[in-house]
């Protein structure tokens, strides 16, 4: 018996598509019925659709079928981008929850991941309960919302005085930690590259809805023990963790054969070979490489990352998803595997893998903690300086590598040191990241199962969401 009809609305990127996805199967796991709304173009790039009872994917045009590139464009063209989505995107929202409740199927709840925030005003609209599909940690929605709700001028003057010296911080209610500048969100900072600038205003928009609501719910990617004080920090909000977002395969091993997300883009998938490739090293012997799918690195940068992985001396699996080559391709070839795409979630639960050299994405954070994984962080932008405080400062399941001040990119010789670090296995710092990682990994998997923390939010979520629709 469907106990519930969700419609889950997410934006079209990569980052969003797999933890929507594993919430929409725990949401089917619970006796509901979730319809997936995303754009054409997101749906095409869409490789082996998921096809699960219980979930239902429906298509609307964002006016780019064939995709726009938000990092390629500037300010006006994303503007004009995202309010050609708003428009449409509400429009069609609007007509799915109409059509559904006159053919007998109302949804109750509308659920929505980050810069779709048009679909919580649709909701409240037609008077159903919404909730917002966090998909960064809990912590960087603390550091956004006392931004927009006071602290914009502390942070901005904080963030200036980088400049002049090296001894200060940004210290927010609610929050243990003290943040430097290259700490928090990299949109939020004075002097931030232009194109930066429209996540900073369609995150205001994000909250700007939220303050609308009553009581404003917030569906945390994250569990309670990860991040304590950061989900009690803000009063108003009421941010409830339901992760880690992972296929169960790698949480309770209940479904071997959920291993991966089903809304992988793959660019190219001949890639054939690489869980073989991993299968024929040594134990913990690998370097995992990759830095996602949406922020392009530069040419000089990939040249020192390929020089620190020769100079290492060690076996490596590295992502590069353009053709663009690189002066030592060949060398590199010989003594590793390049692939344009591979199973994340597989090849950081294989047992060759040693370490992730990883931009410190969310999704990709998450998953090397499921998977025990040490990490060298190598934020790029956006939350990943925040989540690479996180890794290195607080959960201590990696180290962070330094940029060159004057020329702006990280050095081979700087990547190589980091990877060493916890490469080393006789070393004291090596052996701590491992532990640690140990830990946290056991935390991850008793937060989702049945009965853990995740798993009872979820629920009395649900319980409480029925409850509301059947007041209305």
């Amino acid at each position: 018996m469907v106990r519930h009809r969700f419609l889950l609305v997410i934006y079209p990127a990569q980052g969003h598509i797999n933890p929507a996805l594993e919430f929409a199967k725990r949401l089917i796991s619970l006796d509901s019925h979730v319809t997936l709304a995303i754009t054409i173009y997101l749906h095409s790039r869409m490789v082996n659709k998921p096809s699960i009872p219980g979930l239902s994917i429906v298509t609307f045009s964002d006016g780019h079928d064939t995709g726009f590139n938000a990092i390629a464009g500037g300010d006006e063209d994303y503007k004009l981008y995202a309010s050609e989505l708003k428009r449409r995107g509400s429009d069609f929202v609007a007509d799915l929850i109409s059509s559904s409740a006159k053919q007998g199927h109302p949804f109750t709840c509308v659920t929505y991941t980050l810069l779709v925030q048009w679909a919580q005003e649709v909701a409240r609209g037609f008077h159903l309960p919404s909730a917002l599909l966090w998909i960064e940690p809990a912590t960087v929605f603390t550091i956004l919302y006392h931004y927009f709700h006071g602290y914009d001028n502390y942070i901005n003057e904080k963030s200036k005085e980088e400049k002049a010296s090296s001894s200060y911080s940004i210290a927010l209610p609610g929050l243990p930690l003290l943040f430097s500048a290259r700490e928090v969100p990299s949109f939020l900072l004075v002097g931030r590259p232009s194109f930066l600038s429209f996540l900073l205003e369609s995150f205001e928009e994000q909250f700007q809805e939220l303050d609308k609501e009553t009581n404003p719910t917030v569906l945390m990617n994250t569990f309670e023990a990860l991040e304590a004080e950061a989900l009690k920090a803000v009063d108003r909000v009421n941010m409830i963790p339901i992760g880690p977002l992972i296929p169960s395969a790698f949480l309770d091993g209940k479904n071997p054969n959920d291993t991966s997300f089903g809304g992988d883009l793959i660019q190219d998938s001949n890639d054939d070979g690489y869980i073989q490739w991993l299968d024929s090293k040594a134990e913990m012997s690998v370097v995992y490489v990759s830095f996602g799918s949406y922020f392009p690195l530069s040419k000089r940068q990939k040249e020192e990352i390929a020089r620190a992985l020769l100079d290492c001396r060690l076996p490596f699996l590295w992502v590069i998803r353009d053709e663009e080559e690189l002066s030592c391709m060949e060398e590199l070839r010989k003594k590793g595997k390049i692939v344009k795409w591979c199973s994340q979630v597989q090849v950081l639960s294989h047992a060759s893998v040693g370490c992730f050299v990883t931009h410190c994405g969310w999704n990709s954070t998450m998953e090397s903690l499921v998977c025990g994984v040490p990490v060298v962080a190598f934020p790029q932008w956006s939350d990943q300086k925040t989540n690479a405080k996180l890794i290195e400062q607080v959960w201590k399941i990696g180290v962070r590598v330094v940029e060159d001040e004057e020329e702006g990119i990280v050095t081979g010789d700087e990547i190589r040191r980091c990877v060493e670090v916890v490469m080393e296995s006789n070393g004291e710092k090596a052996k701590e990241v491992r532990r640690n990682g140990e830990k946290w990994k056991i935390m991850a998997k008793d937060a989702s199962k049945e009965g853990g923390p995740s798993d009872t939010n979820l629920k009395a979520f649900l319980n409480a969401t029925l409850l509301s629709t059947m007041n209305d």
